[in-house]
């Protein structure tokens, strides 16, 4: 049930990171949120398997903390990763127009 309460604030982070994040048309407005979700979640269960229990309030921060660092850093790495691969693209298409 707890569950919930990541999915909800991953919905926060969707309706905030337009206005959070730099424009960029390397991803869609809702990948920082997928990405937020997706962490958040596999945050939630690890550190439900180490041992961290619902009522204490260590999963709850370092959840919380978690899922807007990894949108942040998810969305960069993606970024960075298409930028290179239109580059090389861009490169072949040249290449290709010069013979």
């Amino acid at each position: 049930m707890e569950i919930l309460v990541v999915i909800a604030y991953a919905a926060i982070l969707a309706l905030v990171a337009p206005f959070v994040f730099p424009p960029s048309e390397h991803y869609g407005k809702l990948v920082p949120a997928g990405i937020a979700l997706v962490s958040g979640a596999g945050a939630w269960l690890t550190l439900t398997w180490i041992g961290f229990h619902y009522d204490e309030a260590w999963i709850w921060f370092i959840v919380m903390i978690a899922m807007p660092l990894a949108a942040w850093f998810g969305t960069r790495a993606i970024e960075a990763t298409r930028k290179k691969q239109e580059e090389a693209e861009l490169e072949a298409i040249r290449a290709a127009a010069r013979r």
